[in-house]
């Protein structure tokens, strides 16, 4: 049975809309923003030994490995003012020196991204979303380790606290949405740290956390992530169900 012109416009008008319904549901994200140490590169570790060569540089009373634990994700700064309060303000400039120093150091074995990260990133990529970083690292650390991984090219901008202000202060977030063109409902925030999901939620921004990194599942829950991943390998995925219940 033929249709007439009318009701073929009409077919026509039905199917356009049910596929632009679906590709705005597909595209609910625009903007995947992560984190860098914890949650793309297992730098834990590195952090940890890069801190307390700097505290015995100075002699200064060790921190645990938990108290260094809870600052990663902070500016550097910030860092060093949670571990050492109360300190004259030139000592977290010489502190910082002193992390820098060995974090630049040749010696220093360089971290590993987690497992599938790369195949992850260019997954992202394929899919059409845009993704930046949004790091407590200072950009001088950041270059180094996107230049020796080879990640930078995956990456439409980049932001890093001493550019800015430090975790969980937004204005880190909005200036990437800002420059990306993307508003805070179209962008996801990806972290292993507090720090992370506190500043998605200041920016009106949702986020996923990834339990591999500084803080548990435990902790990040209460900032109320939209899920919570043992591995951000799992991140494409995670992006597939939801869209599917959302279909």
């Amino acid at each position: 049975m033929m249709r007439s012109r009318s009701q073929s416009k009409h077919h026509w008008m039905v199917n356009y809309s049910s596929w632009l319904i679906d590709s705005m549901t597909m595209n609910s994200y625009k903007l995947l923003i992560f984190d860098w140490d914890g949650t793309l590169m297992d730098s834990v570790d590195q952090i940890l030994y890069c801190m307390r060569a700097a505290i015995g540089d100075l002699e200064l009373e060790p921190r645990t490995g938990q108290q260094i634990r809870d600052i990663i994700g902070l500016g550097l700064h910030e860092a060093v003012e949670t571990l050492y309060p109360g300190r004259e303000p030139e000592f977290a400039q010489v502190m910082a020196d002193r992390y820098r120093h060995h974090f630049l150091s040749a010696d220093v074995t360089v971290a590993d991204l987690f497992d599938d990260v790369d195949i992850l990133l260019e997954q992202l990529r394929s899919s059409g979303y845009l993704l930046a970083v949004a790091t407590g690292k200072g950009r001088t650390g950041l270059d180094k380790v996107l230049n020796e991984t080879g990640m930078g090219a995956h990456f439409h901008t980049t932001r890093c606290s001493d550019e800015t202000r430090s975790k969980p202060h937004p204005l880190m977030l909005e200036q990437i949405m800002n420059e990306l063109d993307c508003l805070p409902e179209q962008t996801l925030m990806i972290g292993d740290s507090e720090f992370d999901l506190d500043m998605a939620n200041r920016a009106g921004v949702g986020s996923v956390g990834v339990s591999h990194g500084v803080h548990s599942c435990d902790r990040l829950v209460s900032h109320n992530p939209l899920g919570c991943l043992d591995r951000v390998a799992d991140l494409h995925s995670w992006l597939s169900d939801e869209l599917s219940k959302s279909a």
